[in-house]
């Protein structure tokens, strides 16, 4: 099953020969064994922390060092083009 990893706009360019439609994010599923934290996807697939604009763990806005387990779901989305005002209304959940 592991982790499913929603990757927004700029992001999936990240991905080499993603063929996702526009306006659609590319959908990646990730081996939980590997991963205990959201900071441990983004080093997976190269993204640095400043691309980020906004990350969700089961539809809750979170942080990188928000845990993440067998069966979530991220969505990342980046900062350039993507950057919403999430932060001035959600709390952001991370995880020590």
């Amino acid at each position: 099953m592991g982790i499913k990893v929603k990757l927004f706009g700029l992001l999936k360019e990240k991905i080499e020969g993603d063929t996702t439609e526009t306006g659609f994010p590319r959908i990646i599923q990730v081996d939980s064994a590997d991963v205990r934290k959201v900071k441990d996807i983004i080093e997976k697939f190269s993204i640095e922390p400043s691309e980020l604009g906004h990350i969700f763990v089961n539809n809750r806005y979170a942080g990188i060092n928000k845990n993440v387990k067998e069966g979530d779901i991220v969505g990342l989305f980046p900062r350039k083009n993507m950057s919403l005002l999430y932060k001035w209304y959600f709390h952001k959940e991370e995880d020590e």
